[in-house]
């Protein structure tokens, strides 16, 4: 099983995105425009101190079941999808629910499907809104990661060009 590296960046309003190895260059080339920066994953402890344990418990259990679910992919899938980055964020923002987004989504896909994503300036990305996967699994660990790995999955089936009538007759509602 290959190890999948992960590089977390944090912006100014404490969101965090998750990328492996593959997309992380992408990012860095995009990030130049805005001037973010991103640490490697192990040396991020000094960064995320102040933030809720809680939070830091649902972003691990988050990442590895990405990693997890990567990892099980086909491997044509698999290259693909590592290229996609994957942002934390507690719930949608206003602005995410200004432009129509439930208070209450589990996950979004924003940017270019896969097929038409040659030549974007910004990558697209995958954003699962970990608050309300939690709430939504009840708050049970178990139910929690499968809620992560489903949505995870929907989102990327979005990337690949699924709509929601495929996602559903392959049990990613």
């Amino acid at each position: 099983m290959r190890m999948c590296e992960i590089f977390t960046h944090w912006d100014s309003c404490g969101r965090c995105t998750s990328f492996t190895r593959e997309n992380h260059q992408n990012w860095r080339r995009a990030s130049r425009i805005t001037g973010q920066t991103c640490l490697p994953w192990a040396g991020a402890a000094a960064k995320i101190s102040s933030v809720n344990t809680d939070w830091n418990r649902l972003r691990g259990l988050a990442q590895t079941e990405i990693s997890a679910t990567l990892n099980g992919l086909p491997e044509p899938l698999r290259e693909q999808a590592r290229k996609l980055p994957v942002t934390f964020d507690r719930r949608p923002n206003a602005g995410l629910q200004a432009d129509g987004i439930e208070v209450d989504t589990l996950g979004l896909f924003t940017g270019a499907e896969f097929a038409d994503s040659h030549g974007e300036v910004l990558p697209s990305q995958i954003i699962l809104f970990l608050g309300n996967l939690w709430d939504y699994a009840a708050w049970d660990e178990e139910v929690y990661c499968g809620e992560v790995r489903t949505t995870f999955l929907h989102e990327l089936g979005h990337f690949f060009g699924l709509g929601e009538d495929d996602l559903a007759e392959r049990g990613l509602e």
